[in-house]
């Protein structure tokens, strides 16, 4: 970026654009335009401005014709550490989403998976996860909303529509829309979860009366103690018991198609 270069290209998912987009925003570089190649397990942001997650052809047709669009970027203020940092702890910039309790759960039973990939990887690990995690406890407040608490299955914030390989967890969410949406899903019996995994492969979650998205530009989670959680993919460890949340409107330049 001090070379004179106005064009950065991350080759992987959203783990990688998600580190990558947090160096560009903390540069106050707003002229750096971002490209992405998708070669990740998800690929969940690309999904949400329209790249095809298995077409590296595309996405370099992408590149090339180079349309510009402006979205929002994540930040969690509260300071929290890489599990490959674990004494680096700061404040971070997210492009899809930052998850607890389930989410969590999964990506850590997938690493120690053995011969998946993919979409397949995450759907397994998942529901092996449905009959074992035990459950979270959080209180969730908006900028204008009243506090949510209890015992849930996950707490999702995105900025992002997917996750998971394509799950549309957060349906009516854009990348440009100046908020960040929360989706709680209050715990329920393994059956009762099983039945709300399948409807969040469709988007369907959202009619259960165990799950609410609220759409906010800031956010304040408080658990029993500092968690451990997911940040586009990556596990980090939280500082404190409570995290701070909120949306950068339009903070990044990318290039991504142009519908």
């Amino acid at each position: 970026m001090d070379d004179g270069y106005d064009l950065v290209v991350a080759v992987g998912g959203d783990g990688t654009w998600g580190n990558v987009a947090d160096r560009l925003v903390a540069s106050g570089r707003p002229d750096i335009t971002f490209g992405m190649l998708p070669n990740g397990t998800g690929n969940d942001f690309g999904r949400s401005l329209g790249f095809h997650p298995t077409d590296p052809l595309e996405a370099v047709r992408v590149l090339v014709e180079g349309h510009v669009r402006r979205v929002d970027v994540g930040r969690l203020d509260t300071p929290s550490a890489a599990e490959s940092q674990p004494d680096l702890f700061e404040p971070r910039h997210f492009l899809n989403l930052v998850g607890f309790g389930f989410d969590i759960a999964v990506i850590d039973a997938a690493a120690r998976a053995r011969f998946l990939k993919g979409e397949l990887l995450y759907k397994v690990t998942a529901l092996q996860q449905l009959f074992r995690f035990p459950g979270i406890e959080l209180a969730l407040e908006g900028g204008s909303g009243p506090r949510r608490e209890g015992r849930h299955l996950m707490l999702t914030v995105s900025n992002g529509r997917f996750f998971g390989g394509g799950f549309p967890i957060a349906p009516g969410a854009t990348a440009t829309d100046g908020r960040l949406h929360a989706c709680r899903i209050q715990d329920a019996p393994p059956l009762g979860r099983l039945r709300l995994f399948n409807q969040a492969e469709k988007g369907q979650h959202v009619r259960s009366d165990r799950v609410e998205v609220i759409s906010e530009s800031t956010f304040r989670l408080t658990f029993p103690a500092a968690p451990r959680f997911e940040m586009d993919g990556d596990v980090r460890q939280a500082a404190s018991e409570t995290l701070d949340l909120r949306v950068l409107p339009r903070a990044l330049g990318v290039v991504a198609p142009a519908t």
